[in-house]
């Protein structure tokens, strides 16, 4: 087989994942040979800027995908919550690999949850989601805008906010020490989060088929279920939004959904059950009429 080049962002996270991914790969496929090219995206670049000013989904992948399908790189491995939910054309997701825990954490100097914070502490966080929600739970609160990697965010604590929310998976996986999590039906995640996405050339038989052999069944069922719910937004939605499914006996899917207001005052939440991923957009429907076109417009 070819050498395979794998796209990915330079962060110690991104190719700690990217290395998840070679080594699946590596344990079905001894002799595959993996080359890892690492890409600055437009996130990385304009890395002092709130998310949802400089292009908010997909700033974080578009450069890897342009690089895709120029065939600079065979596959790009990505945080499944950073990708857009409509995929350039020419372009697949081949594998999820199994989702790790999906929520998000609150680290604070003592070790407060968000609860028990006291009244008027800052809150660090770029995601218009975790801010609607953290506003909801706690008006008192002060959310500040903070961007960088894990451990630079982390390291803000006790000196420029009171406490940031970190998505669990990236702390575990990075062997970091781990903050009070937060109960998905007080913070409902980010659709994807805790996955990691294998994309490809949907071109490309070879890849498809050696893909498929390093794919989590479950995992691709709830996370196409919450991508489905992210597509039924709209490409050019700009909503506090957060999307999280599960598997129930048999092949049922649950997912639990969140949907803000633009200006962030109201918050909607709801559970959906069906038995496929499209759900998922039976859900984002719903709570769109509950919040209704009059907020949305």
């Amino acid at each position: 087989m070819r050498i395979i080049k794998i796209g990915t962002r330079g962060s110690s996270l991104a190719l700690l994942q990217t290395n998840m991914v070679r080594s699946a790969l590596a344990r079905l496929e001894p002799g595959v040979t993996t080359e890892v090219r690492t890409v600055k995206t437009m996130g990385d670049i304009l890395s002092g800027a709130p998310l949802d000013t400089i292009g908010g989904k997909g700033v974080f992948v578009k450069e890897i995908e342009r690089r895709l399908l120029l065939g600079e790189i065979d596959l790009a491995v990505h945080s499944l919550k950073d990708m857009q939910a409509v995929l350039p054309q020419g372009l697949v997701i081949g594998a999820y690999l199994e989702r790790e825990d999906s929520r998000d954490m609150l680290f604070s100097a003592g070790g407060h949850t968000l609860e028990d914070l006291p009244a008027g502490a800052r809150v660090g966080t770029s995601s218009m989601r975790r801010r609607c929600q953290v506003h909801k739970l706690r008006p008192d609160l002060h959310v500040v805008d903070i961007r960088g990697n894990v451990p630079s965010r982390l390291d803000k604590v006790g000196k420029t906010v009171d406490a940031v929310v970190l998505a669990a998976a990236g702390v575990r996986r990075l062997g970091l020490e781990e903050g009070v999590a937060l109960d998905v039906r007080s913070m409902v995640p980010s659709p994807g989060q805790g996955i990691i996405a294998v994309e490809a050339r949907s071109s490309d038989r070879e890849l498809h088929a050696l893909l498929e052999r390093i794919d989590h069944g479950p995992t691709r069922i709830c996370a196409e279920a919450e991508r489905e719910f992210l597509a039924a937004l709209g490409s050019d939605c700009n909503l506090p939004a957060g999307a999280y499914a599960v598997l129930e006996s048999g092949e049922a899917v649950s997912i639990l959904g969140m949907l803000g207001s633009p200006d962030e005052t109201r918050v909607e939440q709801m559970r959906m059950q069906g038995t496929d991923p499209s759900v998922g957009r039976r859900l984002a429907l719903a709570l769109k009429e509950r919040l209704n076109p009059e907020v949305l417009s």
